[in-house]
């Protein structure tokens, strides 16, 4: 690049001189309004050039602006749906609003009023009756918990002070949380914006003037020196300045005539003029002074324009590539340290402190979810990074050392693998659940676009554990922790109806022999005891044939399922007999007493066949054997 910017720089500087030598002997003064001409055209360039950097730094101070405060506002609504007591509280409405750096925060309830407010006169406004608080109340339609909505700075509704605000639904309740900031960096940068403010520090030659007109009105919009907002008859009105595009001398203020350019830049005029008499002065001091000046110019300027190139603007360039490669792929402790000149001095500085600012965003939003005590972590990689953005708590949530949680954080494929592997294998029942460990469950809820993965993380081991508690409460039986009967119905029909074909199955109904005696003469701690007993034979049978649970009292239950015909149920049945016949129980210091018990049974290879009707049929048969005899079973 160094190469070829000088040598080409070489031959237009070259090429210049001798154009310039040539044209101004033969026709100087074209030469000079040419040159007058181009000069007032860079300079109007430079206006516009000035008027679209500033309007493109309003939208962008704008754009971050908007992103920092929906951001503040979000995090606003995350406080208060899990601190309710928040909301009740002006001073911590105060607090929460200072500690999210916003001037005003208020919450909306479903009504459209405020009922909670950092600005204690705000509470109870109502926000149906004013054009600017109105579409605010959209958001409580939506239902959508993503909307939000972004006003422009405007006057108030409460007190006509201009401010800005933001606003997101609540997702805890019906509502909308609203953060408000006084707009000073955007009236600032609109009023950098105006054409008397430019052209205030806009450097102008002697007798030269800048000056904008309304295309439409013919009013002056702005001008260098200050005149009157139109022009008298005899000065250059707006017919004449409109030929002024290539270039013209018309008559100015106080009959002078001026050389003047316009160019036409949305709905007005921008126009350059200076006096024609300063023209031809400069012609004839150019006359006298271009050729002596031209080849000493031309030499000093190549060597000049050598070392800029390659020491001031080569080299520094390369280095901030490097620097901002680096921080592109995720290296946020990178520092560009780029001197040389100011620019690349306010360049670096600058790049250094957009990274500072992430940064500081990413630690405050850490600091607001530790004070919330909230075990909540977030994280977020791109698809082409190579670093991981995380929140502090991440590493206790995962359970996993300080250590370990930097050396995943530097590497964003490393991180996706390890969260690949964590969630390989979900909790039934639950969404986005998955368990660490025996006594750790987290839910990692994960959103990806084109840009990458964006995940957060909750421990929520408590409520798991206490569902599964809730659970086995609602299915086992307290005292012999077999299921309980309703619950064993409903595992029963699901094995029925999905028995294979070629397949048997029975229910069996059961009933403890003189268990009212025992009780009556040991005590109901010696029956509840007997109970269990009886319970743990039951449990030790294989699970792949034997579903039990207890009925009621001393009546149980029991299904022997996967068997190839009824003699295999018999032999079934046999083998826990033969088990219970082993199992002796002590009533007393002095009397043990091996668990009798009688059982009817019925037996089926329909599997649509209603689970009820065959425990009603083994019922029956328990009925017939308890009349009959004692300790054995027989089929319905």
């Amino acid at each position: 690049m160094q190469k070829t910017f000088i040598k080409y720089a070489v031959m237009i500087i070259t090429s210049a001189i001798f154009l310039i030598l040539f044209i101004n002997f033969l026709f100087s003064r074209r030469t000079l309004e040419t040159q007058q001409f181009n000069t007032f055209h860079a300079k109007i360039e430079q206006v516009i050039h000035t008027l679209e950097s500033n309007r493109m730094e309003l939208e962008l101070v704008r754009k971050n602006l908007d992103e920092d405060y929906l951001i503040r506002a979000k995090a606003a609504t995350y406080v208060m749906d899990r601190q309710a007591e928040v909301v009740t509280d002006v001073s911590m409405m105060q607090y929460l609003a200072e500690l999210l750096n916003v001037d005003e925060l208020h919450v909306i309830d479903e009504n459209g009023i405020i009922v909670s407010s950092s600005v204690r006169q705000y509470v109870g406004f109502d926000m149906t009756i004013h054009e600017q608080t109105k579409p605010f109340l959209d958001l409580l339609e939506s239902g959508d918990k993503e909307a939000y909505l972004i006003q422009e700075p405007q006057p108030n509704a409460a007190e006509g002070n201009i401010m800005q605000y933001v606003g997101v639904p609540r997702r805890s309740q019906k509502g909308v949380v609203q953060v408000g900031f006084v707009p000073e960096r955007q009236l600032e940068a609109q009023s950098r914006n105006t054409y008397d403010y430019i052209f205030s520090r806009f450097p102008t030659d002697v007798e030269e003037e800048l000056f904008v007109v309304d295309l439409a009105t013919g009013e002056v919009l702005g001008h260098s020196d200050n005149i009157e907002q139109k022009f008298v008859e005899d000065c250059y009105q707006m017919d004449q300045l409109l030929d002024c595009t290539e270039g013209a001398f018309k008559l100015g203020k106080d009959g002078k005539r001026m050389y003047i350019v316009s160019r036409n830049y949305g709905d007005a005029l921008i126009c350059a003029a200076l006096p024609s008499r300063i023209l031809y002065q400069k012609l004839m001091e150019n006359t006298f002074h271009t050729f002596f000046y031209l080849l000493f110019i031309e030499a000093a300027v190549i060597l000049l324009l050598y070392y800029l190139v390659k020491w001031k603007v080569i080299n520094g360039i390369h280095r901030i590539i490097d620097r901002l490669s680096a921080i592109t792929d995720g290296n946020l402790d990178t520092i560009v340290e780029v001197g040389g000149n100011r620019e690349f001095e306010e360049l670096s500085g600058g790049i250094n402190a957009m990274v500072k600012s992430i940064i500081n965003i990413s630690d405050r939003i850490s600091a607001i979810i530790d004070m919330s005590g909230i075990p909540l972590a977030a994280f977020e990689y791109g698809n082409e990074n190579e670093h991981v953005f995380a929140t502090s708590g991440i590493g206790k949530l995962l359970e996993i050392p300080t250590d370990r949680v930097t050396e995943l954080c530097r590497n964003a494929e490393s991180f996706d693998r390890y969260i690949c592997w964590v969630t390989r294998k979900p909790v039934e029942g639950e969404e986005d659940v998955y368990q660490l460990n025996d006594t750790k469950y987290v839910r990692i809820h994960m959103s990806e676009s084109q840009e990458g993965k964006l995940g957060v993380i909750t421990d929520v081991t408590a409520d798991i554990m206490e569902k599964m508690r809730m659970r086995y409460e609602n299915t086992h039986d307290a005292l012999t922790r077999l299921y309980k009967y309703r619950h064993f119905q409903q595992l029963a029909q699901d094995i029925l109806q999905n028995m294979p074909e070629g397949k048997v199955c029975a229910v069996v109904m059961l009933d403890l022999d003189y268990f009212k005696g025992i009780n009556d003469t040991f005590g109901h701690d010696v029956g509840d005891r007997y109970l269990q007993s009886f319970a743990a034979v039951m449990n030790t049978m294989p699970q792949e044939h034997y579903l039990t649970a207890r009925r009621s009292g001393d009546e149980f239950c029991m299904m022997i399922y996967d068997c190839d015909d009824r003699a295999d149920i018999v032999r079934h049945l046999e083998d826990f007999y033969t088990a219970l016949g082993r199992n002796q129980i002590a009533l007393s210091d002095t009397e043990t007493r091996i668990i009798s018990a009688s059982a009817g049974f019925s037996w089926t290879a329909d599997s649509s066949e209603e689970i009820s009707v065959l425990l009603s049929h083994a019922d029956e048969a328990l009925y017939e054997i308890k009349k009959a005899t004692k300790g054995t079973y027989g089929e319905y």
